[in-house]
């Protein structure tokens, strides 16, 4: 067995703070249900992003020989089959447990494990791999609302499809750091998507609150952001990292001011800055 680090770099684990962030606001806008039944969801979920992970490097081996030569596989840390099969076992076990929580789960599901697939065999060869990306987080928001008692209403079909419209923006950096390439600044425009959901939904007297949140979500987004366009120091591995963390606080925008949650969605943003500490991001 390959020493536990170099799971935890292959499975990307720094990010699993924002994929509990998804279950967590898509659960809240679609009303919520039996907290087991949450835990469930998120336990698949969590599996399913580990599985997906894993099968990114497996995909990418022959790349990452050539231009990523310190990823797990290439280093010789662990065989390419040992990570194809805990990659296609982790993903089993994930989908069958969401599938245990009703047909409408089940079949969402299936639609984040063919995202996931084609994301990972597809995202060198097109460039529409941001798309793909976003597809992923999309029908994870779906799968999870999906499980709450009286199943996806119209606010989170709209907090899936802003949160897929950050992640486009997100990935399309994320693209730049291995491919070559100026950068486009207008994909960057999909990382408003949140902040214009939560001015709309949030009217009267939400609305100051919505404020609050909308001002810390554009500080943080424009400070990984600038290391985009710094002369000195560009670094479009940070910008990538703090963008993802992001997520949670995107998520935070999806659900709105509530003075029980809005915490537990900042200690999620807060825990991906400090396993990105320990665990690369990307």
């Amino acid at each position: 067995m390959p020493p536990l680090r170099t799971l935890l770099i292959l499975g990307r684990v720094s990010n699993l703070p924002t994929v509990w962030s998804n279950c967590l606001a898509a659960w809240l806008v679609a009303d919520g249900g039996p907290w087991w039944r949450f835990l469930v969801m998120t336990f698949g979920a969590t599996l399913l992003y580990i599985g997906g992970m894993f099968l990114n490097d497996a995909f990418d081996e022959d790349f990452d020989r050539l231009h990523r030569r310190n990823r797990p596989i290439p280093n010789g840390e662990i065989k390419a089959s040992t990570v194809w099969s805990l990659g296609l076992g982790l993903m089993a076990v994930g989908y069958l447990s969401v599938s245990f929580l009703g047909s409408d789960t089940a079949l969402l599901g299936a639609f984040l494990v063919v995202a996931i697939l084609l994301y990972n065999w597809l995202h060198k060869m097109v460039a529409a791999s941001p798309v793909l990306m976003a597809a992923c987080r999309f029908f994870l928001f779906l799968m999870a609302a999906s499980a709450t008692r009286f199943g996806i209403n119209g606010l989170a079909l709209w907090g899936a499809f802003v949160l897929a419209c950050y992640i486009v923006g997100l990935s399309y950096v994320a693209r730049r750091e291995s491919l070559p390439g100026a950068l486009s600044l207008w994909p960057l425009a999909f990382l408003a998507a949140p902040v214009i959901l939560c001015l709309l939904v949030n009217d009267g007297s939400y609305r100051s609150s919505a404020a609050v949140l909308v001002a810390g979500f554009v500080a943080w987004t424009a400070y990984p952001l600038s290391y985009l366009f710094r002369s000195s120091d560009r670094n479009i591995g940070y910008c990538v990292s703090g963008l993802l963390a992001g997520i949670a606080l995107t998520d935070a925008l999806v659900v709105g001011w509530d003075p029980g949650m809005t915490p537990v969605f900042l200690v999620l943003f807060g825990l991906a800055l400090v396993f990105q500490r320990s665990v690369p991001a990307t």
